[in-house]
């Protein structure tokens, strides 16, 4: 019997899109098409890839205009934003602009008798599967690059944003990237771990939470297939002393409040430098009071309704959970709170690290701030979590900010700015954020494989 796939929207709760899924067979037989198709793309000049890859992204830039609503029915973000064109764009653009450096031979050397070195060959049949809360962002990240590289890639994306992958498949077989080249699968988990176990792919990246990808991790044993993870996350921002204060404010609450907190590097817990604590809760408060909660396609809402109720619940249950605990909520209830997907914004004060809040991922509108009076303070708190992606520090002194951050356990270390993935760094974590990197030149490193050649001449 088929099964159907449904994406339910945040705005009212109705069924916004629904596919159904592939069966095993022809899952399978998705991925052997896959296979098929891949040796000819690989042999295909690098420079022919990429520009059909970039002509891919160029036809999806051309749908902007669609797609920015479609997103917000599907999660929930307003359209004010404009969608992810932007970052999408940046992120394959440099992937292409890097290609032919980062896939060259490794030359060891060449004499008389002996040439040697290494080459970058694409693994075969590259798997992404993409979260929703920013889905054609963390989906290029890896198609881009993996299909420059010379691989095969099958997408498939979260249900809650379930025709992102049909729109990316659309935008590239009409720039001319073959269809078995890069397909989009509708896929229930079950079918998902059989075609892992089955050795169907080369290597999996998954983008999602942590009990997910230890799904794909197990699923993955004893094939030998690779596995890049990046899971979940609690990251903090820490403002010290001689912090730009407003700069500091406007960012980190920004970053733990936009896309209504849905943002795998967004800022969950803050940490100030007791002389700037009261003015920084204080500036924070009105900022978060400002916010309009609302219908996303409304053009003057600033924060929308989570993606998903359960999500919402999570938060909420977090967030009073501390208040039973002592914790101080500092943003009264909206108007426009439902109790359901569309939640109050909160700030709170007088947390710990006994409560959830401050230690279970949040993913929501929510972020504790304490007060510290040392970087040592605010290094064992910021490393007082089981996660590790990012970690925003403020400080006028780049010295200081570079030896904080040497000893914080993190993936990425930004200063004075947050929430943001550079495409020339690799974008990675640690801990139980997962294992792997994406973009920069190890992006490429992850998606091949090398190949060394020992090459003896005849000599006479």
């Amino acid at each position: 019997m088929d099964q159907v796939l449904k994406c339910i929207s945040p705005i009212d709760g109705s069924v916004f899109a629904e596919r159904v899924a592939l069966s095993r067979d022809e899952a399978f037989a998705a991925a052997e098409r896959a296979r098929g198709a891949q040796a000819v793309w690989a042999s295909r000049p690098l420079e022919e890839r990429i520009d059909l890859v970039m002509a891919g992204v160029a036809a999806v830039g051309a749908m902007n205009d669609e797609i920015v609503p479609e997103i917000a029915k599907m999660m929930g973000r307003p359209v004010r934003y404009g969608g992810e064109f932007g970052g999408f764009n940046e992120r394959a653009s440099h992937m292409a602009s890097i290609a032919s450096e980062s896939l060259a031979d490794i030359e060891v050397g060449e004499d008389a008798t002996f040439k040697r070195y290494i080459k970058r060959v694409p693994h075969g049949v590259v798997f992404v599967v993409a979260p929703w809360n920013y889905p054609f962002m963390t989906a290029i990240n890896t198609v881009a690059p993996a299909l420059i590289a010379g691989n095969a890639v099958l997408l498939k994306h979260a249900t809650q944003t379930l025709i992102v992958g049909e729109r990316m498949a659309q935008a590239f077989h009409s720039a001319g990237v073959p269809e078995g080249v890069f397909q989009n699968v509708f896929l229930t988990h079950e079918v998902t771990n059989d075609l892992i176990a089955g050795n169907a792919f080369d290597y999996v990246n998954f983008t999602g939470s942590v009990g997910g990808g230890i799904a794909m991790e197990r699923a993955a044993a004893g094939t030998f297939t690779g596995v890049g993870t990046e899971l979940g996350g609690k990251d903090p921002g820490y403002v010290m002393e001689d912090a730009d204060l407003d700069a500091a404010v406007d960012t980190l609450i920004d970053g733990a409040m936009f896309n209504s907190g849905q943002c795998c590097c967004g800022i969950e817990r803050i940490y100030v430098h007791e002389s700037l604590y009261d003015q920084f809760v204080e500036k924070a408060v009105e900022i978060v009071k400002g916010y309009k909660l609302g219908n996303p396609l409304d053009a003057e809402t600033t924060i929308g309704p989570m993606a998903n109720l359960r999500f919402a619940a999570e938060v909420r249950a977090q967030i009073s959970e501390a208040l039973a605990d002592g914790a101080v909520a500092h943003i009264d209830l909206f108007a426009e709170d439902d109790g359901g997907a569309y939640l109050t914004p909160q700030i709170l004060t007088n947390v710990n690290h006994d409560m959830r809040v401050m230690r279970d991922e949040s993913f929501g509108p929510v972020v504790g701030i304490m007060k510290v009076s040392s970087d040592d303070e605010a290094v064992a708190l910021m490393n007082d979590s089981e996660f590790g992606l990012t970690a925003s520090l403020w400080t006028q002194d780049v010295d200081r900010a570079a030896h904080i951050g040497d000893r914080i356990e993190t993936g990425t270390v930004f200063l004075n700015r947050a929430d943001y993935l550079d495409p020339g760094l690799c974008w990675t974590g640690c801990k139980n954020t997962g294992r792997g990197g994406g973009l920069s030149v190890i992006g490429y490193h992850n998606l091949t494989r090398p190949k060394s050649y020992h090459l003896k001449k005849v000599t006479k």
